[in-house]
C-alpha cells in the first residue's frame, strides 16, 4: 500500500469500505468486489461507462490513457474530481457514479 491508497480509505469513508489491491504498477480500487477505480501515480481515476463518461467530460476531468505502441490508449477510468478527495460526501457522489457504472458494465 502507499501513503495515498492509505488516504483513500478517509476519502471513500462516507461511501464504504473499500479495498485496494496492487496491479500493473498501480492499485485498483473495489468496493463490493467490483473495480471501481484505479490509481495511477497516486492519481485516482474512477470507473466510467457510456452513461457517465459525459458527466466527468461535463466537468473537464480526463480520460485515464496509457502507452501502447506509438499510440496512446484510453480507459474507461476518468480522473476523480480534487474536490471529492477533499470532502468525503462529495466523494460519495463520485463514488456511487463509478459503482454505478461498474454494475452496468457487469451486466
Amino acid at each position: 500500500m502507499s501513503e495515498f491508497t492509505d488516504y483513500l480509505q478517509e476519502a471513500f469513508r462516507e461511501f464504504g469500505p473499500i479495498d485496494t489491491r496492487r496491479m500493473f504498477g498501480g492499485h485498483g480500487v473495489y468496493f463490493d468486489g467490483l473495480m471501481i477505480g484505479l490509481v495511477a501515480d497516486d492519481t485516482l481515476y474512477l470507473k466510467a461507462d457510456i452513461e457517465s463518461a459525459p458527466v466527468f467530460r461535463e466537468h473537464e476531468l480526463p480520460q485515464f490513457m496509457y502507452p501502447k505502441g506509438n499510440k496512446m490508449v484510453g480507459m474507461s477510468y476518468y480522473l476523480a474530481p480534487e474536490e471529492a478527495l477533499e470532502d468525503p460526501s462529495e466523494m460519495r457522489e463520485w463514488a456511487q457514479l463509478a459503482y454505478d457504472a461498474a454494475l452496468r458494465v457487469r451486466r
